[in-house]
């Protein structure tokens, strides 16, 4: 009667010890899985500022300086371009971007088909500003040698002549490395900016 007892007793502290425990498991993993939901909020908060535009309007504008291609001379000229200051030099460097897409305002020759749409700008702490194009800066676009030399250092060229913090420049297709835009400059490399092809 007693081992019965006991029996018993030990069966009750076994279920509410394993009850127990269960709660317990239960609440650590609530835990765990919302730490990590935190920690992924604050990463995409601290990556992508929640209003950009709005934080561009109250810092004010500056001048940028722009290369597009000349026919009567085949050099890259400069354009003056007004962008807004933003809060990162990523910001501003997809604004500038942006502006050579849209071409050049006077008599110069663009260099990125109108219709490419710029998808991203990232830069290293090396100072490597990697820029992400769609594909249709190569599908509408024919390239000759001098064509495809101009469209690559018109955008090394307007970027590191207005950001201190790129040294060079890489250019990727649709989030990939590509071979080449036009089978002529090889873009497996990121570029330093060439003076040299810049009008005096």
């Amino acid at each position: 009667m007693a081992k019965r007892k006991n029996r018993k007793k030990w069966n009750r502290k076994k279920t509410g010890v394993l009850a127990g425990l269960g709660v317990l498991l239960i609440v650590l993993v609530f835990i765990f899985f919302r730490g990590n939901r935190e920690k992924i909020r604050q990463i995409v908060e601290a990556s992508f500022p929640k209003d950009a535009s709005a934080t561009q309007e109250t810092l004010g504008s500056r001048t940028v300086t722009l290369f597009f291609l000349s026919d009567e001379d085949g050099m890259l000229h400069p354009e003056e371009r007004e962008i807004e200051v933003a809060a990162s030099p990523v910001l501003e460097a997809q604004q500038v971007i942006r502006e050579l897409i849209k071409g050049p305002a006077g008599g110069l020759i663009a260099t990125i088909p109108r219709d490419t749409r710029l998808r991203q700008v990232f830069i290293t702490k090396q100072g490597v500003a990697y820029v992400d194009f769609s594909k249709d800066i190569v599908e509408k676009y024919s390239y000759g040698s001098s064509g495809e030399m101009a469209t690559v250092y018109s955008i090394v060229n307007s970027l590191a002549s207005n950001f201190k913090s790129i040294k060079k420049v890489a250019i990727l297709i649709e989030g990939s490395e590509k071979e080449t835009l036009g089978g002529h400059i090889d873009l497996s490399q990121p570029f330093s900016p060439l003076n040299s092809l810049t009008a005096k």
